[in-house]
């Protein structure tokens, strides 16, 4: 049974895969079990997928929830063969090496969901791209929007996005997906749900620097609105439609991920903020900063396109040891006066 094809809703049990047993995966694949499907949870350690088989619960990413016994653990890309929806939880750097594995595995045609949020670094191609390229035969989707894994997790109220090339290929997945406290809205502008999820990483980490810094409220609400304003710019010069990037995916995400500590983008900017050098605050996160990743590309595009994007070069010059922080805001304090828009 396809849901992209056939237009099953979750009310009639499928089997869905789940690529990935970080936070976010072990998160997604509850989301499905609680719709009411079976779920197949890959995790790259041998030793994570048994545990997830066998004391159903993901301790080293999800401690004290409960995955119940619909939700079984493997370390093999086959035992995912009869998936009728895949959702792909890989960190975006890994989406290439990581799929190609599954490739002889996939039915040709099934829905392929990508909730990696990220450019890979070494092409500028977004995900969808990549799974093109890894999988021809999969059909990709992306899910992005203002969401943590806990809170998911936990079954409390998340909106999201759900986007793929046509909305007649979102709604069945979508459907398959959907609970009373986790509502995916459809839309078929992949490119701008793919602009919104990478590039608000990267703010996020400017927005933890100026927390870091404590340079006050005013200064984080000033940014988020200049980075909102970089976002849209990059993403239009995309292709992206601008009600896309002002959605969950765009605005939505900014502001939680721009907001909260629970975002590893913005806890690695906290940590640079408050003087920790870069490898000792990413090491700190259990986890991947995106942002760290997609900064390069993001500015590379941008450059590409004669785009100015000042916010995602300075942390692109913070990463890279080309700007101190310091430094860094007094050369966004100090651009040319202009008009806002």
């Amino acid at each position: 049974m396809n849901p992209a094809s056939d237009g099953a809703s979750r009310t009639s049990p499928l089997t869905v895969g789940v690529i990935g047993a970080g936070a976010w995966g072990t998160a997604l694949a509850l989301v499905a079990a609680r719709a009411g499907h079976r779920v197949i949870l890959w995790a790259r350690q041998k030793q994570v997928a048994h545990a997830i088989d066998t004391a159903h619960e993901n301790a080293g990413r999800l401690p004290g929830v409960a995955l119940p016994e619909t939700v079984a653990g493997t370390c093999e890309p086959a035992d995912l063969a009869a998936s009728d929806l895949v959702l792909v939880a890989t960190p975006a750097q890994a989406v290439r090496s990581v799929m190609a594995s599954f490739r002889p595995h996939l039915a040709a045609g099934v829905p392929a969901v990508i909730t990696a949020k990220g450019i890979e670094q070494s092409t500028s191609r977004f995900m969808a791209d990549v799974l093109g390229e890894v999988c021809p035969d999969a059909e990709p989707l992306v899910l992005s929007g203002p969401s943590f894994a806990i809170d998911v997790a936990r079954g409390l109220p998340t909106a999201v996005t759900l986007a793929a090339r046509s909305l007649e290929i979102a709604r069945p997945a979508a459907e398959t997906l959907s609970l009373p406290t986790f509502r995916p809205y459809i839309s078929d502008d992949l490119v701008g749900v793919q602009a919104g999820g990478a590039v608000k990483n990267v703010l996020a980490i400017a927005c933890g620097i100026v927390t870091g810094r404590g340079l006050g409220e005013s200064a984080r609400a000033a940014l988020i609105a200049r980075a909102f304003a970089e976002l849209s710019r990059f993403g239009t010069a995309l292709g992206a439609r601008r009600e896309t990037l002002a959605g969950l995916s765009g605005l939505g995400d900014l502001v939680l991920t721009c907001s909260s500590r629970q975002s590893r983008n913005f806890r690695l900017g906290l940590a640079l903020g408050e003087g920790q050098p870069l490898q000792a605050a990413a090491a700190g996160l259990r986890g991947v900063s995106e942002g760290a990743y997609t900064a390069a590309a993001v500015v590379r595009i941008a450059a590409d396109l004669g785009l100015e994007v000042p916010v995602s070069a300075a942390v692109l010059d913070i990463l890279d040891g080309r700007l101190s922080i310091p430094a860094a805001i007094d050369s966004l304090m100090q651009r040319p006066l202009k008009a806002e828009d």
